[in-house]
């Protein structure tokens, strides 16, 4: 389908949801027709497997073909599973006549199930062929191409703060996805695009999904929101580091990493108190300079910020990376060598020997002293994350009011499926070190002597990190005030890491 055809109208779209729902077009229906193999190819892209499955004539088999594998269906067997004259008149599909036998109808745009949270039956509405997004290989080459749901999407998603919340903005907002999570726990959701073809995608994903509507505003970054302000601003930008804008979805247009920089530095503005502002990005390593600075110096005035890197890459896979997301290497060597050649010479130019991606929050605090937390973590994490964040938060601002005297007077709980593991050499007398290990959120791992092992094994919320010392310490046989001295930097590193829970202030 090309990017100046006119796309769908939604006037129907309450019926055609019905509608999809009765065949049981959904996440789960189509797990159960397809089999595990085959649902985890489609989401890569790869049909072969899905078009064995759907060689049946029911009528989820039918939609399964139409809209997710884009292959014709004929009129009867279409009119089975949908209202098809309505979506035929609203442009979902469109009719192909035969001169002999019966006429088929094909889809105009991707419609894909996805499951929400809590279980929601929703659907993502993106160009044909490319419901898949991210570096999977696309292989469009319209600059107003419209993805659907990919690993990036997601990852947004489940990181995403879901306390309730007045507005949410989501910047770039594609095909639709964050605009849509957002309407499940605010009260008013503005999304904007550069692309207008987007901001139309992302009008269909609501509607068809069955979610209220949103304001939808075109334009580049916070431009269309002017001076407003929001209590979640979330966006999975163009984050592609390129040597030339040609892709809408992912090539921003600026130097560098200069999109994902600016997106960070005006967000403080946009913020109200206590708002959180969430995104992907990728960042250039330069030669001679410490790329957690560099990070560091994005945080704007009045926010506290928790950045994450979660992988780099060298520019040689990261420059093979896009252009097979482009489908570059499916044409001449002679043009693919050339393409490279321009991306390297861009790095170089720029002093960039890497490149990382991750994730960037931020909480506006307006403290007089910001928490700005910067770590490589490229280990496995638990999705969704989202409580994980605004508890890391949570932890940033009790350890910011707590001086190492009223800490000591705190009371700390172990966090739940946290486990010890003593490492040593077998059958030794007493292990070589002692790691607290994390099951849940960020599956954290740290090195913690005798003493913290034993501090952190007795939390449970009943007595003042003071007291245990003090148990501790008689113990050990270990000056009490020395242990009381030298324990406090430990323990906010188990509180700042959440192995350790504050239950409060101090108790009489």
């Amino acid at each position: 389908m090309s990017t100046t055809t006119r796309l769908p109208s939604p006037d129907h779209a309450a019926e055609l949801r019905a509608a999809l729902l009765a065949t049981g077009f959904t996440a789960d229906g189509l797990l159960d027709l397809l089999g595990a193999p085959a649902y985890a190819a489609l989401a890569r892209s790869e049909t072969v497997p899905a078009l064995r499955a759907t060689r049946g004539d029911g009528p989820l088999a039918a939609l399964v073909r139409l809209f997710l594998l884009q292959r014709p269906v004929p009129y009867g067997r279409a009119a089975a599973a949908l209202p098809v004259e309505a979506a035929l008149a609203d442009g979902w599909l469109r009719r192909e006549e035969a001169a002999d036998g019966e006429d088929t109808v094909h889809a105009t745009v991707d419609v894909r199930p996805y499951g929400g949270p809590e279980g929601e039956d929703w659907f993502i509405v993106s160009d044909l062929g490319c419901a898949v997004g991210g570096a999977g290989g696309i292989g469009s080459h319209e600059e107003g191409v419209v993805l659907g749901v990919g690993g990036a999407s997601t990852t947004l998603a489940g990181i995403t703060v879901r306390t309730p919340v007045g507005s949410a903005l989501d910047l770039g907002t594609g095909s639709g996805i964050q605009a849509l999570h957002a309407a499940q726990h605010a009260t008013r959701v503005t999304a904007t695009d550069v692309n207008p073809r987007a901001l139309e995608f992302t009008r269909l994903t609501l509607a068809l999904s069955g979610a209220p509507a949103a304001e939808l505003l075109e334009g580049s970054l916070y431009e269309p929101v002017g001076g407003r302000t929001y209590d979640l601003v979330v966006s999975n930008p163009p984050f592609v580091i390129s040597p030339g804008a040609r892709l809408t979805y992912r090539d921003g247009g600026m130097a560098g990493d200069d999109l994902c920089r600016t997106l960070v530095q005006q967000a403080g503005a946009h913020l109200n108190p206590g708002g959180y502002a969430q995104f992907l990005a990728n960042w250039e390593h330069v030669a001679g300079e410490d790329w957690r600075d560099r990070l560091r110096s994005w945080v704007p005035r009045g926010c506290d910020a928790w950045i994450v890197q979660r992988e780099e890459q060298d520019i040689t896979q990261y420059a093979e990376l896009w252009l097979r997301d482009a489908g570059d290497h499916r044409g001449g060597p002679e043009e693919y060598a050339e393409r490279y050649e321009a991306w390297l010479e861009e790095f170089e130019a720029r002093g960039t020997k890497a490149v990382g991606f991750g994730w960037i929050t931020l909480r506006r605090t307006d403290a007089e002293v910001p928490s700005i937390v910067v770590e490589e973590w490229p280990h496995p994490v638990e999705q969704p994350l989202g409580e994980t964040v605004r508890a890391h938060f949570a932890r940033q601002d009790f350890l910011r009011d707590h001086d190492d005297a009223s800490l000591l007077e705190g009371y700390f709980r172990l966090a739940d499926e946290v486990v010890q593991e003593q490492v040593g050499a077998p059958g030794a007398e007493d292990p070589e070190h002692v790691v607290l290990r994390q099951h849940r959120g960020m599956r954290r791992a740290t090195k913690v002597d005798t003493v913290g092992a034993g501090f952190a094994g007795v939390c449970d919320g009943s007595l003042s990190a003071g007291r245990i010392l003090d148990a501790i310490a008689q113990l050990v046989q270990e000056d009490p005030v020395v242990l009381r001295d030298r324990t406090p930097e430990a323990i906010r590193l188990l509180v700042e890491q959440g192995f350790l829970e504050p239950e409060g202030a101090a108790r009489r």
